[in-house]
Parts: C-alpha cells; structure tokens; sequence
C-alpha cells in the first residue's frame, strides 16, 4: 500500500469510529474529539484519555489507552485495521477499552 492509500484508508476508518463514538458517548460518560488528524477521547470518571492516530512510516493505526500502545494494520480481505494480536477490527478494539476504562460494556 503506498501512503496515499493509506492515508485515506485511515481517514476513512478514523472518521468512522468518531461517527461511531459520538453515538456511544451520548450517556457523557466519555467525549471524543477529532482534531489535526488524530482522534481523542476523553473521560471524566475515572479520569482518562485514550488518542487514536494514523503512523504514516509504518502504515498502521495506534491507539494509546490504558498506558498501553496498539498498532493496527490493515486487512486488505477485511478492508478495515485490525490488532493483530486479537483479530479485533478498530471500532471493537476501542469499545473494549472503553468498555475497560467505564466498568461497563460499550459497543461501537
């Protein structure tokens, strides 16, 4: 994938999780904010703050939440990120450290 492919895969997975994030967030117990390409979301209790953005070089996506950094690369079959690790896509990788972070289940 050459970086203009990758930069509007990621633009189009990072917007479609901060579509997806305001859906969630309408209980106020998290508020996400998209801003110079990078997405932030914030809580207030437990106080917290997970940024998700876009690593041109490598072409992958890192999500930095519970101290943590998760690289997602791209699934040309899925045509969508995934963790590796877990198979998770990014919309489900976030919501369960969301879902982490409130004590309560969040789906995005």
């Amino acid at each position: 994938m050459d970086d203009q492919e990758f930069q509007t895969h990621a633009g189009e997975a990072l917007h479609d999780l901060y579509k997806r994030l305001n859906a969630a967030s309408g209980s106020g117990e998290f508020e996400a904010d998209f801003n110079a390409g990078a997405l932030a979301i914030e809580f207030e209790e437990p106080p917290g703050k997970f940024v998700v953005s876009p690593n041109s070089p490598v072409r992958q996506i890192w999500v930095s939440a519970h101290s943590r950094s998760f690289k997602l690369d791209w699934d040309a079959a899925r045509e969508e990120f995934v963790l590796a690790a877990t198979g998770q896509s990014l919309a489900e990788m976030v919501g369960a450290a969301i879902s982490q972070q409130l004590g309560q289940e969040v789906k995005l």
